[in-house]
């Protein structure tokens, strides 16, 4: 590739965003997941000689550009917006089924897929298990934004949302060690695994710290300001610190990136950050995401361009089979003994195990003396492209058939009058909690509160003739009302714990109980 001057880099950029954006724009406007549709388009642009467009694909398909802008550039940023958004309520709800596929599902299907590839492709130990580490993780960029657009129960969700955002991190540390330590570590025997497994405690230990100490740090920050523009600076600050920190000390960017972005979204939101705030920071990075999104699957696209399948297709077949059958195997074993997991969110779980970008840029950062690397090369890009469009296009019937989106006949103007009805009320409260410090006189916000009580008055009605007609609906209301409760009760034990009123073992039995009875709920509606 041609040297390039700061200028024409930026204007390959743009180009590219150009691009990205009005595929993904084509793509919503059809209501088709855009993630695939970028890919197959950038995969055709790859193929097919477009002269303008040649200096773009020399320069997007070099290994270090591309590993530059995944990892570096947009992960601590998708990373950082997902768990900005998951409370920890929810992580901590649903906790069991996220730590089993987190960590006993990533190790088993890295022992798979590793043993696999030595036995049927015939790799050596160190690239058995590097592919392996690629193939163990859900990939957090492809599965979130697959998953948002297809829509799925919100439970559902949080599993799916827990486990791509902490296996990712899992699986980067086993492929460093895969890499660049196994055989030493094989060498010295006992002692060679006794340093293994120190040093992946150590890797993600540090992490967790990094991030938990960051993201802390920045929440108390956020207590002495109520700007929302530098508030969204302290996120940005944040998220790319946390990362590039914990990778200068040799620890999980990506785990350290995840704690603190949790963090900052849970105990920051609550202490430090105005609605005003909370709701612009969402938007900065709603707009930041999809940006991020979109160039990742058209560059994806472009990259996996590079292979040559022609002479290989007896070996992609072996390599894919082995993938799908270790996600599989992974999947049910580690949820079978989880309670409350019905068996069609398991097959849901299990094929939306998508690979993506991360795999790409991890295995294009092996030095290019590295026993293997060609091949697996050739295999982790046959394993994505099959992943994204044959996964990715198959999820949403998937899930459709199974009925886990179904939503009951009336339901959408239920959730639009609710919808409504929640509108006025919070603004009904909060020209009540603000008059005073506006000076605002009585009879002006009278009048606007009246005029939201006879707006709601009205939706009132519309939801009782609603309920008349659709009987159920009235059902679901009362269950969102019990599961309200329950997690009031959930929190009111967590109080009396900080108190010392209980011990952690008669909390920790409540919190189940409780949580027991959220999950019924939810599986029977």
């Amino acid at each position: 590739m041609h040297d390039l001057d700061l200028h024409h880099i930026f204007q390959l950029g743009l180009i590219l965003v150009m691009i990205a954006a009005g595929i993904t724009a084509i793509a919503k406007k059809f209501k088709q997941p855009y993630p695939i549709a970028l890919v197959i388009v950038g995969a055709i642009i790859g193929l097919i000689n477009i002269p303008v467009l040649e200096p773009l694909k020399d320069f997007i398909t070099e290994g270090e550009v591309f590993n530059f802008v995944i990892i570096t550039l947009f992960l601590p940023a998708l990373l950082g917006e997902a768990a900005l958004k998951l409370p920890i309520s929810h992580l901590n709800d649903n906790k069991k089924p996220i730590l089993a596929l987190a960590f006993g599902g990533t190790f088993l299907s890295f022992i798979i897929i590793g043993f696999s590839s030595m036995w049927f492709l015939q790799f050596s130990i160190p690239a058995a298990f590097v592919f392996a580490a690629l193939m163990s993780a859900t990939d957090p960029v492809s599965v979130l934004s697959i998953f948002k657009s297809v829509g799925v129960k919100k439970r559902l969700a949080t599993v799916i949302e827990g486990e791509s955002l902490f296996n990712d991190g899992l699986a980067v540390v086993l492929f460093n060690i895969s890499a660049f330590s196994l055989i030493s570590y094989l060498d010295l025997g006992l002692l060679g695994a006794g340093y293994g497994i120190w040093e992946f405690v150590k890797v993600v230990a540090l992490g967790l710290m990094i991030g938990a100490l960051l993201g802390y740090g920045f929440s108390r920050l956020t207590k002495y300001f109520d700007d929302y523009p530098l508030e969204i600076i302290f996120s940005i600050i944040l998220f790319y610190g946390a990362f590039l920190l914990a990778e200068s000390v040799h620890a999980s960017g990506v785990i350290a990136v995840v704690v603190a972005a949790l963090i900052f979204g849970n105990y920051g939101s609550k202490i430090g950050m105005s609605p005003a705030t909370k709701l612009n920071i969402s938007n900065f990075w709603d707009v930041a995401t999809l940006l991020a999104n979109s160039l990742v699957f058209l560059m994806v696209g472009l990259e996996i361009t590079r292979i040559n399948v022609a002479e290989n297709w007896g070996l992609i077949f072996v390599a894919i089979l082995i993938v799908l059958v270790a996600r599989s195997l992974a999947v049910y074993s580690s949820l079978f003994f989880i309670r409350n997991i019905p068996l069609s969110w398991k097959h849901i779980l299990n094929w939306g195990g998508l690979k993506g970008s991360l795999s790409i840029a991890l295995v294009l950062s092996l030095p290019r003396d590295f026993e293997g690397r060609e091949e697996i090369l050739l295999l982790a890009f046959s394993v994505v492209l099959f992943s994204l469009v044959v996964q990715g296009l198959s999820i949403k019937p998937l899930i459709s058939w199974l009925g886990v989106n179904k939503k009951d006949k009336g339901y959408q103007e239920y959730e639009s009058l609710i919808a409504r009805a929640h509108q006025l009320e919070t603004g009904i409260q909060e020209i009540i909690k603000v008059k005073k410090n506006l000076f605002v006189t009585e009879m002006v916000a009278k009048s606007i509160i009246e005029e939201y009580e006879q707006q709601r008055t009205a939706l009132q009605e519309e939801i009782d003739e609603l309920f008349e007609k659709h009987p159920e609906l009235r059902k679901k209301q009362e269950v969102a009302l019990l599961k309200h409760s329950l997690y009031a009760q959930h929190e009111a034990i967590g109080h009396l714990l900080r108190e010392e009123i209980i011990s952690s073992e008669v909390a920790e039995k409540e919190r189940d109980l409780i949580t027991n009875k959220i999950v019924e709920l939810e599986d029977k509606h």
